[in-house]
């Protein structure tokens, strides 16, 4: 089974297509998510590849938290995608696939993503064999918030992705934590690929028209919204 993953939930977007045997191909282009980048990675990922588009079988994508605009462009252009190729489809949280890229480590993971506005959002996993699982719920709090939650962890922590490498001066300060590099900055479509072909394989996807994405808090937008609201209503 061909199954293409496609990661939009953070400044850097990827698109990645695999089977159970091996990862195909893979590109990643930096900068905030748009139908326009998107797609063309995918087209360009084809072409280098030499996959038809039609042998398709899957699309995995991520469904943050992450960046508003990002998190709705992938998902819109992985539904159309699944109902163009008439192909299963399955939403994954892209914190789950931040910690699943450094499941090779015997400390527990902060996945934390930066939600900009002084905040993250972040989740702690626990490496387990063959991936990853979840120990606490998708959170969005300020860096000192994080800080507290981990220092109340016992045992030594591993926290990956660009929310603790741009906060990773206040999450230092926890003699516990080390923080993680480039090289898991960021939530990444192969690690969608990986994660979605066993449940391909049993079967398991989502319904088309109830996968949307997981945005923990109001868009910048609707946030100014309700601030004029206030106002006007003062």
């Amino acid at each position: 089974m061909i199954v293409v993953g496609i990661e939009t939930s953070t400044p850097r977007t990827s698109v990645a297509i695999g089977t159970e045997r091996e990862l195909i191909g893979r590109v990643a282009v930096a900068g905030a998510a748009r139908q326009e980048s998107v797609t063309p990675a995918l087209h360009q990922l084809l072409a280098w590849t030499g996959i038809d588009l039609r042998r398709v079988g899957g699309i995995a994508v991520g469904t943050g938290p992450g960046l508003f605009t990002g998190l709705r462009v992938g998902v819109e252009t992985a539904k159309t995608l699944a109902h163009v190729l008439h192909a299963p489809i399955l939403g994954i949280a892209s914190l789950d696939a931040l910690a699943y890229a450094a499941r090779h480590t015997h400390k527990r993971i902060a996945a934390v993503i930066d939600a900009r506005r002084g905040e993250v959002f972040s989740a702690t996993y626990m490496a387990v064999p063959g991936g990853v699982v979840h120990d606490s719920e998708f959170m969005v709090a300020t860096p000192s918030q994080l800080v507290a939650e981990l220092q109340a962890l016992a045992g030594d922590v591993l926290a990956v992705g660009n929310g603790a490498m741009l906060y990773r001066h206040e999450l230092r300060e926890l003699d516990t934590v080390e923080v993680g590099t480039q090289l898991t900055a960021h939530p990444d479509a192969a690690a969608l690929v990986e994660l979605a072909l066993p449940r391909f394989e049993l079967e398991q996807h989502d319904r088309l028209f109830d996968l949307i994405p997981l945005y923990l808090r109001k868009s910048d937008a609707e946030i100014a919204w309700d601030q004029r609201a206030r106002g006007a209503a003062g």
